[in-house]
């Protein structure tokens, strides 16, 4: 029979702290402060609802209240986010019309 590999075991001193990711806290950048339809702030990545039919020019097609938009992309507008659907790419919505889901 075969034995098992035995589990390594980690001691805080193994890690080295000067190679780890500093966390960064995504309000203290210079990112301008973004709010939804109800002041929920946003950040990079954030996923959100949509809270009314949009029309979307050039397109030709509608986003649906209720449609889920995952991964936005804060803009230098506080007012506005680029994001994408499976449809349309180089979506730029405004923060009025969307919520944090």
């Amino acid at each position: 029979m075969a034995k098992k590999p035995k589990k390594q075991k980690f001691m805080s001193d193994d890690w080295n702290t000067d190679t780890e990711a500093e966390t960064v806290d995504p309000l203290d950048e210079n990112q301008p402060i973004v709010k939804d339809s109800n002041g929920t702030i946003l950040v990079n990545g954030d996923s959100v609802i949509l809270i009314k039919d949009l029309k979307v020019k050039g397109a030709g097609q509608t986003l649906k209240r209720g449609t889920v938009i995952k991964n936005i992309r804060l803009t230098d507008d506080p007012e506005e986010i680029d994001c994408r659907t499976s449809d349309i790419k180089g979506l730029v919505l405004r923060t009025e019309f969307v919520k944090k889901r």
